[in-house]
């Protein structure tokens, strides 16, 4: 499971990271990034699954476990002071996890948050 410290969980820090001007994005195949700097000794990442992806919680639920643990294994390799929103598209319910771990990393690579 994620560090609680590495979650970004309330919605006025989530919604901060969407409005403020300042924030960049990226996109992959079935994911779509937020990010902004903030001013903590580490990086929070949280995680958008909307009921595009299914009408089914059950679903949902496991797009975002899976994210979490991807997330878990390589929050060392983050760098330090960032808020990041993931957003996921309808494709991702259809994928398996090695899918999902590869589009993560190549997302995460593409914005310049994991040294690699």
């Amino acid at each position: 499971m994620l560090f609680s410290k590495n979650r970004l969980r309330k919605k006025k820090d989530i919604d901060n990271v969407l409005r403020n001007k300042s924030s960049k994005s990226a996109a992959v195949s079935f994911l779509s990034v937020r990010f902004l700097a903030n001013e903590l000794p580490y990086s929070r990442i949280g995680f958008v699954v909307s009921k595009k992806i299914s009408k089914k919680a059950v679903i949902r639920n496991k797009v975002k476990r899976r994210l979490r643990e991807i997330s878990r294994n390589i929050v060392g390799d983050f760098e330090k002071g960032f808020d990041i929103v993931v957003f996921t598209k309808p494709e991702i319910a259809n994928s398996d996890f090695n899918q999902i771990k590869n589009a993560l990393e190549l997302l995460l690579k593409k914005i310049g948050h994991k040294n690699s």
